[in-house]
């Protein structure tokens, strides 16, 4: 079983054919979001062809938002999923987070409160930028010193009152998520569990049980759940001592022979709690230096990551500058460069690669 080429084609990595960001991203399920200039390149390069306002547009069009499901990590989902998937992931989300609100002296009356002032600011329509919502919490006089007003937001929005909605040049502003996102048709548990599992399963396969208990953050029991409402859907495979599962309809892909420029946090690597069947453990330490959570952007050739790449945007260019973790062929670097291109594309500007 070929896992990085396999994966490389259920993620729409490799010959993309989805036309629309929401499809990419209602296809992924979610999408790790807490880099915004990253995840929005990951949407894009599972299209065949789209820019960075392309997909700016479907967020400031309220079909993507960005808010903290799976994990209670920030991510993008499409706007008809976000309902069903807090109210899935969300009880264990805050409850995991008790400990932390005692720290923060942050009560339950108080969040009550924050929610209060948060409805009060955003009704009507508005979109706030992080410093005002923080404003109309100081205000009120909650404050917001060390990380009160973050968690304050992550709160809020695990509870389904505010998501991430339009955009400027740097960050998302917020909105009430009741007047951003149009009514939805509710899930019961069991469906959503069936959803979440056939979004992440039909889309990152080969994948493990374990894999998607650690991505989604959902109980042992409650992903084997998911797991056996769509047994039926799909096949599985035993390498080694690990049994991975795919769509029943998956194809038999030829060798990877391709090369693409990854954004860090992208799915491909992010998307399982074992990623050795695309990077060897010698060089994890590359991707996450100290397991700092920074994920480096990443050259991918073959289905490997090979890699890591940075950029830096100049008046007409962006440069990007290529750190392999060995020597790239001739053959290879030229690949990549070609890779880097399509990021310049997105972009609208050339690319000058540094190898």
């Amino acid at each position: 079983m070929n896992i990085p080429a396999l994966r490389l084609h259920h993620q729409h990595i490799a010959q993309p054919h989805l036309t629309q960001p929401e499809q990419v991203v209602a296809w992924l399920g979610g999408l790790q979001g807490q880099d915004y200039p990253g995840v929005k390149w990951s949407i894009a390069l599972r299209m065949p062809q789209a820019t960075q306002a392309d997909v700016v547009q479907a967020f400031d069009t309220g079909k993507l938002v960005r808010t903290w499901p799976m994990r209670g990590t920030l991510h993008v989902v499409a706007a008809q999923d976000l309902r069903w998937m807090l109210m899935l992931t969300s009880p264990k989300n805050l409850s995991g987070s008790a400990s932390r609100r005692r720290a923060l002296e942050l009560d339950d009356t108080t969040l009550a409160r924050c929610r209060a002032v948060f409805t009060q600011a955003l009704q009507g329509g508005k979109h706030l930028s992080r410093e005002d919502m923080y404003a109309a919490l100081a205000q009120a006089h909650i404050s917001t010193e060390g990380y009160r007003g973050y968690h304050i937001l992550w709160n809020c929005a695990l509870h389904g009152l505010i998501c991430l909605s339009t955009s400027n040049d740097k960050e998302q502003n917020f909105a009430l998520v009741d007047e951003w996102i149009a009514p939805t048709p509710s899930k019961t548990r069991d469906e959503a569990l069936a959803e979440l599992a056939a979004r992440y399963f039909l889309s990152r396969g080969p994948a493990t049980l374990q894999d998607f208990i650690w991505w989604s953050g959902l109980s042992a029991t409650e992903a084997r759940s998911g797991l056996a409402a769509i047994h039926s859907r799909l096949v599985s495979d035993t390498v080694g001592k690990l049994t991975y599962w795919l769509p029943a309809d998956s194809p038999t892909p030829k060798a990877a022979t391709n090369a693409f420029a990854l954004p860090g946090f992208d799915e491909y690597l992010l998307g399982y709690k074992d990623r050795s069947a695309v990077l060897d453990a010698a060089h994890a330490e590359k991707i996450c230096p100290g397991g700092n959570g920074m994920f480096a952007a990443t050259i991918v050739i073959d289905g490997r990551v090979l890699g890591t790449w940075k950029r830096v945007f100049k008046k007409a260019v962006v440069d990007i500058t290529a750190t392999p973790f060995t020597h790239l062929s001739p053959a290879d670097a030229q690949r990549f460069a070609a890779a880097a291109q399509r990021y310049g594309a997105f972009h609208n500007l050339p690319v000058r690669v540094v190898l």
